[in-house]
C-alpha cells in the first residue's frame, strides 16, 4: 500500500499583514533538507506576495477557502481558479469556523472541493466534532458523518486531504488524549476512498506537543493554527514532523 505523505500546513486565519511575510521567509530560509510537505495558508490578500517571497523554496502557499463556483455575480467569493493563479497550490475547505460562522453543510464542501480539483489544487478538507458531541459519545459519528459528505467524487491521495480537528480543541490550548486522536484517526484512515490521503491532526499543536502527536499510527501531519504565525514556532513543528 501507498504511504501516505507527511505534510505541516499552517492556517493563518484572519491574521497578517504585508510586514508578516518576513516569518514565511524566515520558515523557508531555515528549512534545509526536511522531507516532509510544508505549506502555508494566509489571508487571500497575501497569497500572492507571499507565493513570491517564497518563491524557490520547499514552502508552499495555500487558500483558506474558495467558492464552488468557476466566475460569474458571487461578490466577495474567490474561486479555486484565482487562487491558483495567484500562486495557491492548496486551498483549506470546510474548517469548523466557517462550518459555524458561515453555515456552510458537508454537501457544500464537497461541492467546493470538487471545484478545487478542477482548478488544479489540492483540498484540505476539514472534520471534528464540538465539544456536547464528544461528551455525548457521538465524535465518530459525527466524523464519518462528514467525511462521506464532503468527499467529492474523485478524491485521492493526489488531490485530498483530510484534516481532523476537533472544534473545542482549536485555539483553546486543548487537546484529545493520543489515545483519542489515534482512534479518530484509525476510523477515518479505514473510511477513506484512498487509504494514501494523507490525514492531520488540528487542535492546538504546539512545538511541545507535536512529537507526541506525530508518533500516533495514522497521523500524517498537522494544520497548524496560531504556531504557524511565526517561523521558529512552526519550523520546530516541521522539524518534528521530519523526525517522526
Amino acid at each position: 500500500m501507498t504511504k501516505a505523505c507527511k505534510l505541516a500546513a499552517g492556517n493563518w486565519k484572519m491574521n497578517g499583514l504585508r510586514a508578516d511575510l518576513d516569518e514565511a521567509r524566515a520558515l523557508a530560509s531555515g528549512l534545509g533538507q526536511t522531507s516532509c510537505g510544508v505549506l502555508l495558508c494566509p489571508p487571500a490578500t497575501l497569497i500572492s506576495a507571499m507565493a513570491e517571497a517564497v518563491a524557490g523554496s520547499r514552502v508552499m502557499v495555500g487558500g483558506q477557502d474558495c467558492a464552488a463556483q468557476v466566475s460569474g455575480a458571487h461578490t466577495g467569493d474567490i474561486s479555486a481558479q484565482m487562487l491558483a493563479d495567484s500562486g495557491a497550490r492548496h486551498v483549506i475547505l470546510g474548517h469548523s469556523e466557517r462550518r459555524a460562522d458561515h453555515g456552510e453543510s458537508s454537501a457544500l464542501v464537497a461541492e467546493k472541493a470538487l471545484a478545487a480539483h478542477q482548478a488544479g489544487l489540492v483540498a484540505i478538507i476539514c472534520l471534528g466534532e464540538t465539544e456536547s458531541e464528544r461528551d455525548g459519545g457521538q465524535t465518530l459519528a459525527v466524523v464519518l458523518e462528514q467525511l462521506a459528505g464532503s468527499l467529492p467524487q474523485g478524491a485521492t491521495s493526489a488531490n485530498t486531504v483530510v484534516a481532523y480537528e476537533p472544534v473545542w480543541a482549536i485555539g483553546t490550548g486543548r487537546t484529545p488524549t493520543l489515545a483519542q486522536i489515534a482512534e479518530v484517526h484509525d476510523s477515518l484512515r479505514a473510511n477513506l476512498p484512498d487509504a494514501a490521503i494523507s490525514l492531520l491532526y488540528g487542535g492546538s499543536v504546539k512545538p511541545g506537543n507535536a512529537a507526541d502527536i506525530f508518533a500516533i499510527a495514522n497521523v500524517d501531519g498537522a494544520l497548524v493554527g496560531g504556531a504557524s504565525l511565526k517561523a521558529s514556532d512552526f519550523g520546530a513543528i516541521v522539524a518534528a514532523l521530519d523526525a517522526a
